[in-house]
């Protein structure tokens, strides 16, 4: 777990998780209830704070399970117990489209929601038609996404009996029946009138295509393309998956150099360092790896970065391989000026060209956010991307830092937000 003081310049910029909801009071009771009801223990905490998807940080903290909503890798879960989750943020999903799943579930269900709230929670189930994993290539079978709402307290079948004892108290001369009467104001008193109120709530479909999940490890699946691309960021699943001969898939691991190749061939990426040199993200990712060149500055890391002279005479204090490695890309395109001869490997160091690397251009806007979490997870050298797409690897590594750098990084990321 990500300890929570660290991360205080974050919450003071509004970085980090800052649209929370907070919990109290007799929302506890029924968000424990939804707990008990998807089979999992109860909260002790009295006050918390929940996402749009019902996740707490809190309440994983006292668990000692980020995860905790799972029944399994395969069996996610939510909760509603408020319609103020409606468009709030989803800060741990365990696939990229949870977040779709939940836009979805507000436009087709907001306003049932919304009045089923008022006195009651609700508890998604999302159902993929498998029970549990027990081999890395499963995910594969990952095809239509149904989500089964369930009430606390089963409020839609005690909204049937209500009906039927009204329907039994006006026959015949059952309005005499002092049992029934009581029967009545029993349930009216416990649950109130629910005649006249709409707590049927339909299954909702969602189809998948391309997505990562946090199964296996964390698992890339790409599917939207000549040939569908597994990419594991785990090395042990990824042994696994390559023994696997059932599917006509590539499978990757996440360092492979191979894996960029592919991308590239298969128009998934794309790169152009002419073009890229001049950008505010080539100046960040440059930045970023002087900053972890330094050790021992006379000056606040901050300063360094943002000082061009102060930048120039820190760069000069390095060794000729570290300033080769932060300038590589000005040497290669000035070797390149004089001669064809050189190879961008030969000059440029590795993982920073997979740094400057973006989704092509040809691709639609959600596979572009899918290929950026990528790109940031091959190689992770821009903070603002970092930030935006994989905020929970931002984090841990974000809290190691200097005290300094994680100031330069917050004002990167609050100047473009």
């Amino acid at each position: 777990m990500v300890d929570i003081s660290d991360m205080d310049k974050l919450k003071q910029a509004n970085l980090y998780r800052s649209e929370l909801i907070p919990v109290s009071g007799k929302l506890v009771e029924r968000y424990n209830k939804c707990l008990v009801k998807l089979g999992f223990s109860k909260t002790k905490l009295s006050t918390f704070h929940i996402d749009g998807m019902g996740w707490s940080p809190e309440v994983a903290e006292e668990k000692s399970d980020l995860h905790y909503l799972n029944n399994g890798e395969a069996n996610p879960h939510g909760i509603i117990i408020s319609p103020l989750q409606k468009g709030k943020p989803v800060y741990l999903p365990f696939h990229t489209f949870d977040r779709d799943i939940m836009k979805s579930v507000f436009k087709t269900h907001g306003e049932k929601i919304k009045d089923i709230t008022r006195d009651c929670a609700i508890c998604l189930d999302f159902e993929q038609g498998i029970d549990a994993f027990y081999e890395p290539l499963d995910v594969l079978k990952y095809n239509t996404i149904t989500i089964h709402f369930h009430l606390i307290n089963d409020l839609n079948n005690v909204k049937k009996k209500q009906l039927q004892l009204v329907e039994t108290f006006n026959t015949g001369n059952n309005f005499i029946d002092e049992n029934l009467h009581q029967e009545l104001l029993e349930s009216a008193k416990t649950y109130g009138d629910l005649r006249h109120r709409d707590l049927d709530l339909q299954d909702i479909q969602y189809q998948t295509d391309s997505f990562y999940t946090k199964a296996f490890g964390g698992v890339y699946l790409l599917r939207d393309f000549i040939k569908p691309l597994v990419v594991f960021e785990d090395i042990k699943w990824h042994k696994e998956a390559i023994k696997d001969t059932n599917y006509d898939v590539l499978i990757y691991h996440i360092n492979q150099p191979e894996l960029m190749d592919k991308l590239r061939d298969h128009l998934i990426i794309e790169h152009n360092l002419e073009a890229e040199v001049k950008t505010e993200r080539y100046e960040r990712i440059k930045k970023f790896e002087m900053a972890l060149h330094l050790q021992k500055t006379q000056h606040p890391i901050k300063d360094i970065l943002n000082n061009p002279i102060l930048y120039k005479s820190y760069l000069n204090k390095l060794d000729i391989q570290a300033r080769k490695k932060i300038m590589g890309v000005e040497l290669y395109l000035e070797k390149l000026e004089i001669s064809n001869q050189y190879k961008v490997a030969d000059v440029v160091d590795s993982k920073l060209f997979e740094a400057l690397h973006k989704p092509h251009s040809s691709l639609e806007a959600k596979h572009q956010d899918l290929i950026w979490k990528l790109l940031v997870n091959v190689s992770q050298k821009d903070v603002l991307f970092w930030y935006w797409y994989d905020k929970e690897a931002f984090y841990k590594n974000f809290e190691i830092w200097d005290e300094s750098l994680k100031e330069w990084a917050v004002e990167i990321i609050s100047n473009n937000i």
